[in-house]
């Protein structure tokens, strides 16, 4: 497999990882996410990882990498379905993720992005509300 699919869904883009990450396919979707973001204007990026069994500093730090580039071209991004293992050996291996929202199921994931646009398109700011 060259690339990972990164599917269309309105306004948001759903990947979902079935296979083993290496490096080059990791750093394929990168460019791939960030290609579609601007190409369909998706406010939010849904990523299931619930298929990965092992994820290493690399791999951990592309989903960064990936809700970072999001963020800067004004979308939202939640990993979803992360197994036990996975969670242990990022928090063993120091890495808290930054900008990465994460839920348990794809449905509480879509629900956290619907959310979050609803909010920019209304003008409702988290932040400033609990301020």
């Amino acid at each position: 497999m060259d690339r990972i699919p990164v599917l269309r869904m309105g306004s948001l883009l759903l990947i979902t990882i079935q296979v083993d990450m290496h490096d080059k396919l990791a750093l394929q979707l990168q460019d791939d996410v960030t290609h579609r973001i601007t190409e369909y204007g998706s406010t939010g990026v849904l990523i299931d990882i619930s298929s990965l069994e092992i994820v290493d500093s690399f791999i951990g730090r592309m989903l960064a990498n990936v809700a970072a580039m999001s963020r800067v071209l004004g979308a939202e991004t939640v990993v979803v379905g992360m197994q036990p293992a996975v969670a242990i050996t990022l928090v063993e291996l120091g890495m808290s993720l930054p900008g990465v929202r994460t839920a348990l199921s794809v449905e509480a994931g879509m629900e956290l992005l619907l959310t979050a646009a609803a909010e920019t398109a209304y003008g409702f700011d988290d932040e400033r509300s609990q301020a």
